[in-house]
């Protein structure tokens, strides 16, 4: 099983000079806390609902400050033609519970979660990596 097969496709993407408060009402209204950030085609960073709220809001960013002030820069992205088992050892193995997914040419194509891990995947060694994931 490859991971576009467990992908969410439906990705909406940030760009650096989006609003803090933008990208919080996307995330609000699509029920999401994971957003890539690109600059053109490339991946720079990703920000969470958390970091917005950790980060800007409790450092006293404004509403209209730039997302690309508060994003992650170190990505761990996955590639579409990856096989499931090695994603599930990257995530496991890095405690990382999202992870921007790009196609050969680095264009991001989707994001692979927890949730979407949990709800797709019945392989047993996908058990056993939501559990490493999981812990503290």
């Amino acid at each position: 099983m490859k991971i576009r097969d467990v992908m969410t496709k439906d990705v909406h993407i940030a760009r650096p000079g989006d609003t803090l408060q933008d990208v919080a009402r996307r995330m609000s209204e699509g029920d999401f806390g994971f957003v890539p950030v690109a600059d053109g085609d490339q991946l720079i960073g990703t920000i969470t609902d958390r970091d917005i709220a950790v980060r800007a809001v409790a450092g006293g960013a404004s509403a209209t400050s730039p997302v690309v002030e508060f994003i992650s820069r170190d990505a761990q992205t996955v590639r579409d033609d990856d096989d499931l088992k090695t994603v599930l050892d990257l995530m496991a193995s890095r405690k990382i519970r999202r992870a921007p997914v790009v196609d050969k040419h680095g264009r991001v194509v989707g994001v692979v979660s927890l949730g979407d891990l949990s709800i797709r995947v019945k392989e047993k060694y996908a058990g056993e990596a939501l559990e490493d994931i999981s812990r503290p």
